[in-house]
């Protein structure tokens, strides 16, 4: 490969990763073109963009950054497959529970602001986005209001029923 392609690929590489916050290494190995295309549609639908890069050219990519990202340096072995993502669970729910996913080897991640390695799959998988985490402050704090509202409106009714049976009520 020619150098100015290699510049050419490392700076694409390098828009990916401003592009997309979160991304996971996979090792894509024997994977045959009717696999390769159907994870490809998998990613597609998930929204998450899937590139097979050379490792010595996405480590280049990765030091021009600015961002330490020597942690995962040590996963940059084999055949690898980056899924890029703008939400960081969704790759490892994919690989996790999906049985039609085809990518076996998780060997890394950088979502949310850390670090993953191979063993901490169901980590990644349980990182929650921040959509989620938006929507659980909010059920939190709506709960304790849903309970007061309903509280005054229940006890509301009691007081009326009782000031109507005693309103009623002979002398």
């Amino acid at each position: 490969m020619k150098k100015e392609d290699k510049g050419i690929i490392i700076e694409k590489l390098g828009t990916l990763l401003k592009e997309y916050p979160h991304f996971y290494l996979v090792d894509s190995t024997g994977l045959n073109a009717q696999q390769t295309s159907d994870v490809r549609r998998l990613c597609f639908k998930n929204e998450i963009k899937m590139v097979t890069v050379k490792n010595t050219l996405l480590k280049k990519a990765l030091e021009k950054t600015g961002t330490d990202f020597s942690p995962i340096f040590d996963s940059l072995k084999g055949t690898t497959s980056v899924l890029f993502t703008q939400k960081a669970n969704v790759p490892g729910r994919l690989i996790k529970d999906n049985s039609k996913f085809i990518l076996k080897g998780f060997k890394g991640a950088y979502a949310e602001g850390g670090f993953y390695d191979a063993t901490q799959l169901a980590d990644c998988a349980a990182l929650k986005s921040k959509e989620e985490l938006i929507a659980d402050v909010v059920a939190l704090l709506q709960s304790p209001i849903k309970n007061v509202v309903s509280a005054l409106q229940s006890g509301g009714n009691n007081i009326h029923g009782v000031l109507k049976t005693l309103a009623e009520r002979p002398e």
